[in-house]
């Protein structure tokens, strides 16, 4: 069974998981490792509040560490709702704390959450979803701290129309120039199955654009369910080889102390 690196419980804000059984389920599917990307999103425009006490989360998850470590490698990360006024703030958090593994990602854009459909009010969905591209490129020239991008193209689940008018090659000019600086800056992206979840057919980012980072010489994937519930873990990872095998990729990573690791698919 392959990695799960994108996993939530309720330490985020949006999950009500307790991480014991995350953990539970991640052994009962026979994963290899886990690391749990519980969200902090600074600076949320909502009555949300994406952060929670570090401290606590540590000692948690150090303590089920300990216990489970005969049955399964458990890790700790963090996904970062990335804004570029953020920067400093992150890296102090960043720096206070040993994390395995830090996902930056893109929640919010210019006050808005995709999630919500005032982001699309008053224009097409082609300008949102481009400004939304816009805005990830943004972050990424704006930071430098953290290992992969989180499901590049997140907009597109919540979007009028979700994916049936979106496609890599709609917006090949700005993905691109995200996918580029990417690999310039030695950041990796993640296969994020939970596209297959939200009715969408692909996992996020589209099999296309994982295709497109290899092929500009992109090395760097992990694998992650997104899940914010048991049942979601591991989600439609039997699709996750294929994917891989297909865009260019024999392996996928794993982190431990900020550190990268391969993984052959066939190991």
């Amino acid at each position: 069974m392959l990695s799960d690196y994108h996993l939530h419980s309720d330490f985020s804000a949006d999950s009500q998981e307790k991480p014991e059984n995350q953990i539970l389920q991640g052994i009962k599917l026979g994963l290899k490792h886990m690391c749990f990307t519980d969200h902090v999103d600074y600076d949320y425009p909502l009555d949300e509040i994406f952060e929670f006490d570090m401290e606590e989360y540590f000692n948690t998850l150090n303590a089920l560490k300990e216990k489970y470590k005969d049955q399964i490698e458990v890790h700790i990360g963090v996904e970062l709702g990335l804004q570029p006024h953020l920067q400093e703030r992150y890296d102090r958090l960043l720096s206070s704390y040993p994390f395995d593994f830090v996902i930056g990602s893109s929640h919010v854009v210019k006050g808005f959450d995709p999630y919500y459909g005032e982001y699309y009010e008053g224009r097409t969905e082609y300008e949102a979803y481009h400004e939304y591209f816009e805005y990830v490129l943004e972050n990424i020239m704006a930071f430098d701290n953290f290992d992969v991008y989180g499901h590049i193209d997140y907009v597109v689940r919540y979007g009028p129309n979700k994916n049936a008018d979106y496609s890599y090659e709609k917006y090949s000019d700005i993905i691109d120039r995200i996918l580029q600086k990417l690999i310039e800056k030695g950041k990796g992206i993640e296969l994020n199955t939970a596209g297959f979840k939200y009715g969408l057919g692909h996992p996020n980012p589209t099999e296309k654009i994982i295709e497109k980072y290899r092929e500009l010489g992109g090395k760097i994937i992990t694998i992650g369910s997104d899940g914010h519930k048991t049942e979601h873990l591991g989600y439609d990872f039997e699709k996750v080889p294929n994917i891989l095998k297909t865009s260019g990729f024999n392996y996928y990573n794993v982190f431990k102390n900020r550190k990268i690791e391969t993984i052959l698919l066939d190991s």
